[in-house]
């Protein structure tokens, strides 16, 4: 499928919806304590795959809109077998948890998700006792624990998830764990959002060095009510689409958890836009965005609404040291490269980033997603700047932002 899109002016106002990774870890601490409510969680494919996983893992856990409801806690029985669909999170914590009990679980995805790595998380539950294979380091996985914990050593240059996992689990493991990351770490904001909503549930975190060394203790999560913020990925890219496409308020509260993704706000501020932040949030653009240099590392999924950016930039955007966005649901530093410059941007593609060069005039193209949800939204919203786009996949929304296109269209995006 494909939908068309021309130029559109925006007006109005949109909520940003909640939190997909915080909605996530929510979900699974919810799911590891028992007697636990999560307010305002996102509904989506992706985190409906979650509570799936969860309820296949014996936990009492379902969701009415936004409020999912855990009763009895995860005690798996027999031989389980997951669906996490899209998701690489569900895929990546739901076998750390399966490492904790001695049951056979099976761990499977769509065509997309079976294109994803998974031999590191493997390779440490092993290191901790458990028994895992797979097809060839991806999906599908198996997993049968249990594993006792202790010390274990995890390359931290591929994803920050495989860490994420290993620190839920944790608390639940024999001897706690004592976990130590080897070179670099990426993404390194969602470990802060996982150890926060971990202390939410009542279990800490002792970080010895940051994003180096961490050490949790054998103990229990407890029950609570969690109150999913707004995402702050999302975020980004209505403050794209405000950028270029109209002047639209954007309600938004991003609570007091961290996300590296409203580090969006800054970049936008570097480039010569003005952004009232607050319950609301309405951005200021000049004429033209004066370009620059962003380093992702710490936040690859800002990829997307920072590429597009572009299109109204009079100087270069580099984007740097993001590598392991080549290995998200897609390759999305190829994608982004060769379906904006239909657009007129002449792009250069290195390892690691791009360089998107401004470009006087712009083409309406035919701009495939590769059924990847961030890359879709981004390019409907460079559609709506340049006009007579036409956009791949537009039920990959799904995924993080199901309401993506009623809510565009209500705001006036020319989409159809």
């Amino acid at each position: 499928m494909e939908c068309r899109v021309e130029k559109s002016a925006l007006s109005g106002s949109v909520r940003c919806p909640p939190s997909k990774s915080y909605t996530h870890r929510a979900i699974f601490l919810a799911s590891l304590a028992g007697n636990s409510t999560v307010h305002n969680a996102l509904y989506s494919a992706d985190t409906q795959a979650t509570v799936s996983a969860c309820a296949k893992l014996g936990a009492a856990a379902s969701q009415d809109e936004r409020t999912v409801t855990v009763g009895n806690p995860i005690s798996p029985a027999g031989s389980i077998s997951i669906d996490a669909g899209n998701s690489g999170t569900t895929m990546r914590i739901a076998a750390g948890i399966a490492g904790l009990f001695p049951v056979d679980t099976s761990i499977t995805g769509d065509e997309s998700l079976c294109k994803r790595p998974m031999q590191i998380l493997l390779d440490a539950l092993e290191q901790m006792g458990a028994r895992c294979a797979s097809v060839d380091g991806h999906p599908p996985v198996s997993v049968r624990g249990a594993i006792s914990g202790g010390d274990v050593v995890i390359p931290g240059n591929v994803s920050s998830q495989f860490v994420s996992s290993l620190l839920m689990c944790a608390p639940l493991a024999k001897n706690g764990m004592g976990i130590t990351i080897r070179g670099g770490m990426v993404s390194r904001p969602y470990l802060d959002a996982t150890i926060s909503a971990m202390e939410k549930f009542g279990c800490a975190v002792d970080t010895v060095e940051p994003y180096k060394r961490y050490e949790v203790s054998p103990g229990a999560y407890s029950g609570c009510v969690f109150d999913v913020p707004s995402d702050a990925s999302s975020l980004a890219l209505l403050l794209s689409a405000a950028v270029l496409a109209g002047d639209i308020e954007i309600a938004c509260d991003l609570g007091d958890l961290p996300q590296g993704d409203a580090a969006f706000v800054g970049m936008l501020e570097s480039m010569g836009a003005r952004v009232n932040v607050g319950d609301t949030m309405r951005v200021i653009s000049p004429e033209r965005l004066s370009g620059g240099t962003f380093d992702l590392g710490d936040t690859p999924d800002l990829l997307p609404p920072l590429a597009i950016l572009a299109l109204k930039a009079s100087a270069p955007i580099r984007i740097t040291n993001v590598g392991h966005a080549r290995i998200k649901e897609t390759d999305r530093l190829a994608i982004i490269a060769s379906e904006l410059a239909k657009t007129g941007i002449t792009i250069h593609e290195s390892d690691d980033g791009l360089v998107l060069e401004p470009a006087e005039s712009h083409t309406g193209a035919a701009l495939d997603s590769h059924n990847d949800h961030r890359l879709f939204m981004a390019f409907c919203i460079a559609g709506m700047y340049v006009g007579n786009c036409t956009v791949t996949d537009p039920e990959s929304a799904s995924v993080s932002y199901p309401g993506f296109i009623s809510e565009m269209t209500r705001l006036g995006a020319d989409i159809a």
